[in-house]
């Protein structure tokens, strides 16, 4: 696996953290993380469902895709903990998820376009390809722990509304595919520090984040020391005479 060219590793996670993204954000923008079905015994009337999302309630009675009662103004008035946590949570992790898929972006153009060492005078001020790729596997590591345990939460607080008022609610979609979003954001993460780990055999700086010592200690190979070198600059310029035979 090599650091010093754009690997199949490091496109792989950027196209799964693209992914991950986009499950989460349709995970945001669907309104089904929560069904409450409200049963009638009158025959004369249907039963009804109340999808919740994070911004909008929709009502729908059975086998009708119309809803008879949309809120559009739910995100301002949501009474249930959990979803409020997911309002916050969601989009915190997105914006995680893509300021790491912008870094994940910037170490592989930087691996495409700049293969060679920069100059010694910013050497201490750049960032290097591995670098990039590390600090985008820990922001890949973030955005999932801030999606995941909200999304869990869910789960759970679903059985405790249960418990309190009637067993009439049930998660829903979004919250399988917030939790399948969560486990990409983990793949790639593991993918970025698998790829970082096996960076580590090259010689320095290229694997290091930061270029810590200039570039041109690395290159450097100091001779070896010889009696030679003690010579005065006189007697090395002093001719040598050869007898000839």
């Amino acid at each position: 696996m090599g650091c010093r060219e754009v690997h199949a590793a490091t496109v792989l996670a950027f196209l799964s953290g693209t992914a991950s993204v986009a499950g989460l954000l349709a995970a945001v923008l669907l309104p089904n993380w929560r069904q409450m079905r409200l049963c009638t015994f009158n025959r004369n009337e249907r039963n009804l469902t109340v999808f919740t999302g994070l911004w909008i309630k929709c009502a729908r009675f059975d086998g009708s895709r119309d809803c008879v009662s949309y809120d559009p103004q739910w995100y301002r008035a949501v009474d249930q903990l959990d979803l409020r946590v997911l309002q916050f949570a969601l989009p915190l992790s997105m914006a995680t998820a893509a300021a790491a898929l912008l870094l994940c972006l910037v170490g592989m153009c930087h691996t495409a376009f700049v293969p060679g060492v920069p100059d010694v005078k910013l050497a201490k001020c750049l960032i290097n390809s591995a670098g990039c790729h590390l600090v985008a596997g820990l922001l890949f590591l973030l955005a999932c722990a801030i999606c995941l345990t909200p999304s869990v939460w869910v789960i759970f607080y679903n059985s405790y509304l249960n418990r309190k008022y009637e067993p009439i609610f049930s998660f829903d979609i979004s919250v399988f595919i917030a939790i399948a979003s969560a486990g990409g954001l983990f793949f790639t993460s593991v993918l970025l520090f698998l790829w970082y780990c096996a960076c580590k055999s090259l010689p320095s700086p290229f694997w290091h984040p930061l270029y810590s010592h200039p570039p041109s200690m690395h290159s450097y190979a100091p001779q070896p020391y010889s009696a030679r070198s003690r010579l005065s600059a006189m007697e090395m310029d002093m001719p040598v005479v050869t007898h000839a035979s």
